[in-house]
C-alpha cells in the first residue's frame, strides 16, 4: 500500500470513531456489560471477552492496556498504522483477523458431581461457630436444606446453589482448616447461574460475594430473616444474581452487600449498572463497616478484624473534581483554550474549560457548572477505569478530537447544542481521569522517609 500522509485532523477523526459500532458493523460479536461492551470471539484457545469498551475508548482487562480506536485495530487485529486509518476513516473495510467463526464448538464442562457426604458436619460447625462466630442456628437452616454439609474426604464445608427444582448445580469447597493458606474452589462443570442462596417471599433480594458474608449477616441481623432472599456470588460475577431474579418474580428490590474494599465496591458499582441495563431500577448499597461481614462479626466477638479499605481512585476523583472552579469564558475563544491546556498537558485547567463550555451549550453557567460536576461524581465508575496513563491519554485525544471538530460550526441548532454540550462533558472526564492517574502515580513514585529525614525537615521548615 502506498504512504498516505495523514493530517492530525484526520488522525483525530479517525480516533473519534465509535467502536462498538464500528465493529458491530463489520461482523463482530459484542455482549452489553452495563454502560460498557464486551468484545466477543473465540480462537483455538476457546472464548475470550476480557475487552471492554465505550464510545471511541477500550480497555483490555487481561492485559491491562487500552486506548483509542487505532491503538485497537493495530494490537487487536495486526493492521498496519495505514491499513487501520483507512479502515476507520471508511476508505476500506478489510476483514478482521479475529472475527467469530461461523461454527464455534462448544466448550467442553466436566460433568458435575458433589463430592461425597460425611456422616457428621462437627469440624464445619466446629469451624463455622469458633473461628468465623456464625450463629448455630442459621448453620443448621442450610444443612437440614443440604444447601450445606461437610465433604467425606477433606472435612471441608461445601456450599450448594440448586435451580428452581432444587436439584443441586453448583458447588464451591472451603478449608475447615484454622491454620495456613486457607483452600477454596468451585467444583467442576458447576452451572454459575446458580449459587448458595435462600430465597423468601418478601420483594428483597440482599446480595453477596462469599457465602460466610451471607451467613455472618443473618447472625448479625437475625430478625425475620427467612422472609428475605440473599445469595452469594461466589466472587464478583452477576450470572446468578440475574437467574435468581428471573426465577423469582417477586424481588424487586436489590440490595447490595459486598465488601467494603476496593474489589467489593467496584463489584458493587458494576453490578449496579448490569442490574439496571436489566430494567431493574431499585438498588441499593449497604456497606459492612469493616472490611467485610465476617469481620464485622469478629469485631463484636472481640477477635481480631480487618478494616475497611477506602477505594483511593474514587476518592481522589471526588476530590480533583470539587477542586474545579467555573471560568467565565468567550465561546469563540473556547477552541483555542482547550488546545493550550490539552496541549500542555494542564489536564485540571482542561477539564474546568470543557465543564463550563458544556454548561453554557446546555444554557447554563456557574449553576449548570456545579450539577455538572455532581454528575461527574455519580457517573464516576472506577471499575472501567483501570487502565494505564497511556490509555487515558489516548482517550483523551479522542475527546479533543470530537469537540476539535464538534467546535467548528458556527451555527447549530438545540440539538445540536446539547450535542456539543455532551463532547465537553467527555471531555472533561477524560482530563479529570487523567489527573487522577497522575496524582496516583506522583503518590506511588513518593519516596518512603525516615524517621531522622522526617525530623530534619521538621527543624528545617520550624
Amino acid at each position: 500500500m502506498p504512504y498516505i500522509p495523514y493530517t492530525d485532523e484526520q488522525k483525530l477523526l479517525a480516533n473519534s470513531v465509535d467502536l462498538p459500532e464500528f465493529l458491530r458493523m463489520r461482523g463482530e460479536t459484542l455482549e452489553r456489560a452495563g454502560r460498557e461492551y464486551k468484545l466477543i470471539y473465540h480462537d483455538e484457545s476457546g472464548r475470550h471477552d476480557s475487552i471492554t469498551m465505550r464510545g471511541s475508548h477500550w480497555f483490555d482487562h487481561k492485559n491491562q492496556v487500552g486506548g483509542g480506536p487505532i491503538k485497537f485495530m493495530q494490537e487487536h487485529y495486526g493492521m498496519s498504522f495505514q491499513d487501520a486509518m483507512q479502515a476507520l476513516l471508511g476508505y476500506s473495510a478489510l476483514p478482521l483477523s479475529h472475527a467469530p467463526p461461523k461454527e464455534v464448538k462448544a466448550e467442553e464442562k466436566g460433568e458435575f458431581k458433589l463430592p461425597e457426604a460425611n456422616d457428621n458436619m462437627h469440624r464445619v460447625y466446629a469451624y463455622l461457630i469458633k473461628q468465623r462466630f456464625i450463629a448455630p442456628e442459621i448453620i443448621t437452616h442450610f444443612a437440614k436444606r443440604k444447601l450445606l454439609y461437610e465433604d467425606k474426604k477433606h472435612h471441608n464445608a461445601v456450599f450448594v446453589g440448586v435451580d428452581g427444582n432444587g436439584v443441586p448445580r453448583q458447588a464451591h469447597k472451603r478449608s475447615t482448616t484454622t491454620f495456613g493458606t486457607s483452600f477454596r474452589q468451585t467444583i467442576e462443570g458447576s452451572d454459575t447461574k446458580y449459587s448458595f442462596a435462600h430465597f423468601g417471599t418478601s420483594q428483597k433480594l440482599f446480595v453477596f460475594e462469599a457465602p460466610i458474608d451471607l451467613m455472618s449477616f443473618l447472625t448479625l441481623y437475625p430478625n425475620d430473616w427467612e422472609q428475605h432472599s440473599y445469595i452469594a456470588m461466589n466472587g464478583v460475577y452477576e450470572s446468578a444474581v440475574l437467574t435468581a431474579l428471573e426465577e423469582h418474580l417477586n424481588l424487586t428490590e436489590i440490595i447490595i452487600c459486598t465488601d467494603n474494599d476496593e474489589g467489593g465496591i467496584d463489584a458493587a458499582d458494576r453490578l449496579t449498572d448490569v442490574l439496571k441495563e436489566h430494567g431493574y431500577a431499585t438498588i441499593h448499597r449497604l456497606e459492612p463497616s469493616m472490611k467485610d461481614w465476617n469481620e464485622v462479626l469478629k469485631a463484636q466477638h472481640g477477635a481480631e478484624a480487618l478494616p475497611a479499605v477506602p477505594h483511593r481512585r474514587i476518592e481522589m476523583f471526588i476530590q480533583q473534581v470539587e477542586t474545579l472552579q467555573y471560568l467565565k469564558f468567550r465561546p469563540e475563544k473556547l477552541n483555542a483554550q482547550l488546545y493550550t491546556t490539552f496541549r500542555n498537558g494542564q489536564y485540571k485547567y482542561l477539564a474546568e474549560y470543557a465543564l463550563a463550555g458544556s454548561a453554557y451549550f446546555i444554557g447554563g453557567g456557574e449553576d449548570m457548572f456545579r450539577k455538572l460536576k455532581t454528575k461527574l461524581t455519580d457517573e464516576y465508575r472506577a471499575y472501567s477505569d483501570k487502565g494505564r496513563m497511556s490509555s487515558k491519554m489516548d482517550n483523551l485525544k479522542a475527546a479533543y478530537s470530537a469537540v476539535y471538530q464538534d467546535l467548528k460550526q458556527l451555527a447549530r441548532t438545540r440539538e445540536q447544542s446539547v450535542q456539543t454540550a455532551k463532547l465537553l462533558y467527555e471531555l472533561a472526564d477524560c482530563a479529570i481521569r487523567c489527573e487522577v492517574e497522575q496524582s496516583m502515580q506522583t503518590v506511588q513514585e513518593e519516596p518512603v522517609q525516615t524517621e531522622e529525614c522526617s525530623e530534619s525537615m521538621s527543624i528545617g521548615y520550624g
